[in-house]
């Protein structure tokens, strides 16, 4: 049986616990993902068109840009603007909310580049170890 403390306060309510934890790991899972991170980084300095963002973000596809940017639209990240003209041209741009999430990767970014040596060295040790080639 356990004693019984009289004395301590009770503990509130565990942000991490149930919905709050989920709701936030969806966030998380939208702009932890390496496309996103490319497509905000190319919107950092403004907007740009489907084809631009395509061009600059090696090795993703026309199917994965448009699923990341329509996530990112439905998060109220990005902005879509379509313009009457013939062809339609649509501009992609950061919304408020997406340029304050800018800084962060911008963050994650440099310091993944600046460690790049650091993790590459400690990958090939691990391979090494484990028996990996």
């Amino acid at each position: 049986m356990r004693p019984e403390h009289k004395n301590v306060p009770a503990l509130p309510p565990s942000p991490h616990g149930g919905e709050n934890c989920r709701a936030v790991a969806s966030v998380l899972a939208r702009v932890g993902d390496k496309w996103s991170v490319f497509v905000i980084m190319m919107l950092i300095n403004g907007p740009q068109r489907f084809n631009e963002l395509k061009r600059k973000i090696n090795g993703i596809s026309q199917r994965m840009l448009t699923l990341t940017l329509r996530g990112l639209e439905r998060d109220g990240l990005v902005t879509r603007t379509v313009f009457p003209t013939i062809p339609p041209r649509v501009d992609y741009e950061l919304t408020d909310l997406g340029r304050g999430l800018a800084q962060p990767v911008q963050a994650l970014g440099k310091w993944a580049f600046e460690h790049l040596p650091e993790i590459e060295g400690a990958r090939t040790s691990f391979d090494a170890r484990s028996g990996k080639d």
